[in-house]
């Protein structure tokens, strides 16, 4: 599968160890980091001397010369280390960085053998149509590949195609014995926004789910992961839409502070934008009931029968289409920030429910005001 071929064949490489003294990890899509990740644990850290091997560090907080005159030295308690980098961004801010990219290059000329580094730039999104990708992130890219390409293997850790990530779940759960009906793959990567680490995750709980039955069905995915997922959402959209704005940050928080937390957050604002269409549609078509909603919602863009008399009751609140409309194009607004330079993920989703929870003639003035297509 194209979406998974840079991931595949590091996992392959680290295998051989067939390694290169340094990657870049470009693309802000979490499930191929953890992938790799796991890949140099399995293959190059013995777990026993991990602690002594493995070290994470961050720019904006560690000099770059500091990281690498510690992978220079060679260490007496490990046999191998790993510098994973974060804050890439930083290199290239505001002034001049020609001393620390003549640092790179002093290491790469004669690098420690024993030691890899990898960058990771997640600051930077790669859709899968990567047609569409953002002229600034084209830019970030670029500039990345002109200056550490030249010292390290970039990796492109992108979104990946929606048939790809349904060949992939059913062929993972294929792999522990269980089938997994197409129908129910479209319909964990359809709602999940085809965000690969929910979909990784939950697809792990609906294996639990069915046990010894061995077989996925749309009604499973439905049952587990529509209602574990999106309660919460409904919970939010519920607060938002009553404009309880103490109960929406609590809601949100908790939705934060969940295993996937913020590494999720545009998974999150897909279905948050989901269901805000969802009640436009109702609202436009003056939905009063649930067995009306089964005529308004076509396949595959349904609620889960738990929810429905909910969003009816939260679509119902809003007084005209031009409030969800700017609701929504408020979500896509904070979805662009999300995948642009963000200096908080969660900063961005709580300026977002400020905004959402704002009374009408408040929101004129928000900081989210740019209006973009629906």
């Amino acid at each position: 599968m194209r979406s998974f071929a840079a991931s595949d064949r590091f996992i392959a490489d680290m295998r051989a160890r067939k390694l290169a003294a340094g990657y870049v990890f470009v693309g802000d899509e979490a499930f191929f980091r953890r992938k790799c990740r796991d890949a140099i644990f399995q293959h190059l850290v013995p777990e026993d001397v991990r602690e002594l091997s493995v070290y994470d560090m961050d720019l904006a907080e560690v000099e770059l010369r500091e990281i690498l005159d510690r992978a220079r030295t060679p260490s007496l308690m490990a046999p191998f280390q790993v510098f994973f980098i974060r804050g890439v961004k930083n290199l290239y801010g505001r002034g001049k960085h020609d001393e620390e990219f003549g640092a790179i290059k002093e290491y790469f000329d004669d690098p420690n053998p024993d030691a890899m580094l990898v960058f990771v730039a997640d600051h930077i999104n790669i859709p899968a149509d990567v047609r569409r990708m953002d002229m600034s992130d084209k830019e970030r890219y670029e500039r990345i590949r002109e200056t550490l390409g030249d010292h390290c293997t970039v990796l492109e850790f992108g979104r990946v195609e929606e048939g790809d990530a349904v060949k992939w779940a059913v062929d993972t759960a294929a792999a522990q014995g269980v089938k997994l009906d197409t129908d129910a793959a479209r319909e964990l990567v359809d709602s999940l926004g085809g965000d690969m680490m929910m979909i990784a995750n939950e697809l792990e709980k609906l294996i639990l789910f069915v046990g010894k039955r061995k077989r996925i069905g749309l009604g499973d995915v439905e049952t587990l992961v529509l209602a574990a997922k999106q309660r919460s959402f409904y919970e939010l959209t519920d607060a938002i839409s009553s404009r309880d704005r103490g109960r929406a940050l609590e809601v949100l928080d908790a939705i934060l502070s969940a295993s996937d937390g913020e590494e999720a957050a545009i998974g999150h604002l897909y279905m948050l934008s989901r269901t805000f269409k969802q009640m436009l549609v109702i609202f436009e078509r003056n939905v009063r009931d649930s067995r009306a909603l089964w005529q308004a919602l076509w396949q595959g863009f349904r609620l889960p029968p738990f929810a429905a008399e909910d969003v009816i009751r939260q679509a119902r609140r809003y007084k005209s289409r031009r409030e969800l409309t700017s609701a929504i194009r408020r979500i896509a607004r904070a979805d662009l920030a999300l995948r642009s330079n963000a200096v908080s993920k969660r900063l961005v989703l709580e300026n977002l429910v400020l905004e959402l929870t704002a009374e009408p003639k408040l929101q004129k003035a928000g900081w989210l005001q740019d209006e973009l297509p629906v």
